[in-house]
Parts: structure tokens; sequence; C-alpha cells
């Protein structure tokens, strides 16, 4: 097997991680910052 096929394996896989790991972050600040303004609009 050719090992570019590990080295495409291993940018996929990280790129993937990356994107949700970035993805579940932006959600998470986006529900504490609305958290933030309902407690500051009290």
């Amino acid at each position: 097997m050719d090992q570019w096929a590990f080295v495409i394996g291993a940018y996929a896989l990280t790129l993937t991680g990356t994107a949700l790991i970035s993805l579940s972050s932006w959600r998470t600040m986006r529900a504490q910052e609305a958290e933030a303004r309902r407690l500051t609009e009290r």
C-alpha cells in the first residue's frame, strides 16, 4: 500500500476533528453569551 493513503487519511482526520471541535466551541460560546445577556437583563 502506498504511504500517501496514510498521509491523506491523517490530514482528513485532523481537519475533521478540528472542524468538529471548532463547531462545538462556537455553539457553546453562543449559548453562554445568550445566558449572560439574560442575566444582565434581569
